[in-house]
């Protein structure tokens, strides 16, 4: 086992969170990267093990345009900043990753320079792929070249020269030599040359124990990069498409079948390919903005954080934060912003990725497991990670209304580490009631349950309601709901069949016995309260998931 194998990753574009410059003056270093020291409390207390920050080194502008590979941007500080900040992630319990910009450079790298000044004479004519002295460009360079997505400003590297191959991984020696990092995130490793990328992996393989290299590959057989002389993990793109339209299109075969396929690449086996799953990034809009329903916030995470793979949260969206892309630029992707802005106290997003966080960690089966689908509709969706022994059960629910399903179960007893719920099987089988919108994560109660503290359910947050016969239309508020409102004592009208539970005590204030009253007459109102349903609720003796479960309704 690996650290990565258990990672929770926090993403970081530090140009953009700092507020750089958009452009690099060569000027005095400015200490920007000391910024991002208060943030390694926030990524540790919201339940993140590692951190992606990147790109960092010296460039022209968005940080991909590299001019030395050895120098901390200006814009950010000093190696010495850098070198402050990773020992202080560490001393944090937090592993760190590069960003590793090797398939171009910048105009501005020496090399490059060299050949600009020499022309044939240079000795670098060859770092460069299909440098033609014949041609010309848009700089009136008097040569041309191969470039990265046909901007000159990205210069290619000739992975196929050893002398380029050799001082890219005299960098990465480098790296950890100087700044103690733990792993590389290959930018644009889809066309990186497949035997650039072996000698990294035998590089890697000797700088540092368990040093991790992920690529960031869009679409393709993830196998041809994620094996024993390549890479250890690529960019989930399949699985981030999915897990939004998915949801906008209330069409959980899209995950299902998507999952299937990429456990089906790995071999079938949950080590296989562990990817890198994500939601958003520096380059595509932020998960908030591309939900039609705000509330499949809360399931598409669920999911991310469980289904196999590395669960990554990019900074700002674990708070709900919107961003769309613009047309000529990603800077809307990439905002400045301050912690102290950021109230986590008054947003019911942080605190539920921070809950995702702990049962991650505090589950090793959730990294480990194999994968069974369960149950599967259009809007429910169920499946099982097992691991010598254990069993976590993962139901989700995109629906505008609560849903009732039932699964094969391996253990006697289940608690919901979201809801507080504990369910029993029955013969073998287990029913959970899911709220709208929303989604449990069923640990058998043998398993750490209680070192993972509940959280509030989802649909107690603050939500406007249409449903329709086909489709469902909910926004939600990104703060939570009011004191009076959340205290509100539950009350149930004699005309529906049900008796007024205390109806002016707050829940805080209710004993467990009102509790479990309260909650069986929430459950009348919604219909027919069976023995099991019952039982299950008198079995239930701990106040605090009592009162989460009854303001689940």
């Amino acid at each position: 086992m690996s650290w990565y194998d258990e990672a929770v990753f926090y993403h970081i574009y530090p140009l953009g969170l700092t507020g750089a410059p958009k452009q690099n003056s060569y000027g005095e270093p400015e200490h920007r990267m000391k910024q991002l020291v208060p943030w390694i409390e926030h990524i540790r207390n919201a339940g993140f093990n590692a951190l992606y920050i990147g790109p960092l080194f010296e460039s022209v502008g968005h940080g991909y345009e590299t001019t030395d590979y050895r120098k901390l941007d200006s814009r950010l500080g000093t190696n010495d900043d850098l070198k402050d900040f990773v020992s202080k992630c560490h001393e944090s319990g937090i592993r760190v990753i590069f960003d590793g910009v090797f398939n171009h450079t910048g105009r501005d790298f020496f090399a490059f320079r060299d050949i600009k000044k020499k022309r044939e004479a240079s000795a670098y004519k060859d770092w460069y792929c299909n440098v033609n002295f014949s041609g010309n460009n848009e700089y009136n360079d008097g040569f041309s070249y191969d470039n990265w997505g046909g901007y000159n400003l990205l210069v290619k590297l000739n992975q196929k020269n050893p002398e380029v191959t050799e001082y890219i991984c005299d960098v990465i020696k480098f790296w950890v030599d100087e700044f103690d990092v733990d792993g590389i995130r290959l930018d644009a490793a889809d066309v990186l040359d497949f035997d650039f990328m072996k000698k990294l992996r035998q590089t890697a393989n000797t700088v540092k124990p368990d040093f991790w290299l992920m690529g960031e590959v869009i679409h393709g057989d993830y196998s041809k990069w994620v094996n024993g002389e390549t890479l250890h993990s690529v960019t989930n793109y399949a699985l981030h498409k999915a897990l939004y339209s998915a949801h906008n299109d209330h069409n959980y075969f899209e995950i299902a079948h998507t999952v299937k396929r990429l456990y089906e690449m790995g071999g079938n086996k949950p080590d296989g390919l562990r990817l890198y799953n994500f939601v958003d990034n520096h380059d595509v809009e932020r998960i908030y903005t591309k939900l039609d329903n705000k509330s499949h916030f809360f399931p598409v995470h669920i999911l991310m954080y469980t289904l196999p793979g590395v669960p990554s949260v990019y900074y700002g969206s674990e708070f709900g934060i919107e961003g769309k892309k613009e047309q000529f630029s990603d800077d809307s992707l990439r905002p400045a912003l301050s912690l102290s802005e950021l109230d986590a106290s008054e947003n019911p997003y942080i605190s539920f990725v921070s809950a995702l966080g702990r049962i991650r960690t505090d589950a090793p089966v959730l990294s480990y497991g194999d994968y069974n689908q369960l149950y599967l509709t259009n809007r429910q969706y169920a499946f099982s990670r097992n691991c010598n022994g254990m069993q976590a059960i993962v139901t989700v629910n995109n629906d505008c209304n609560a849903a009732s399903f039932t699964v094969p179960a391996a253990c006697g007893e289940y608690k919901g580490m979201l809801s507080g719920q504990i369910v029993s099987a029955n013969n073998g089988n287990l029913t959970v009631n899911i709220p709208a919108d929303s989604g449990d994560i069923w640990l058998c109660t043998g398993i750490r349950a209680d070192a993972v503290p509940v959280v509030q359910s989802v649909s107690e947050k603050k939500t406007t309601e249409v449903c329709k016969a086909d489709s469902c239309e909910k926004t939600a508020s990104k703060k939570s709901v009011s004191d009076t409102e959340e205290k509100k004592a539950a009350s149930v009208s004699e005309e529906n069949g049900c008796e007024t539970v205390c109806c002016d005590k707050p829940y805080e204030e209710m004993t467990v016995s009102e509790l479990q009253e309260g909650i069986l007459a929430k459950m009348k109102k919604n219909g027919p309260v069976t023995d099991q349903m019952k039982k299950d609720v008198y079995d239930n003796i701990w106040k605090d998931s009592l009162l989460n479960w009854i303001k689940s309704f």
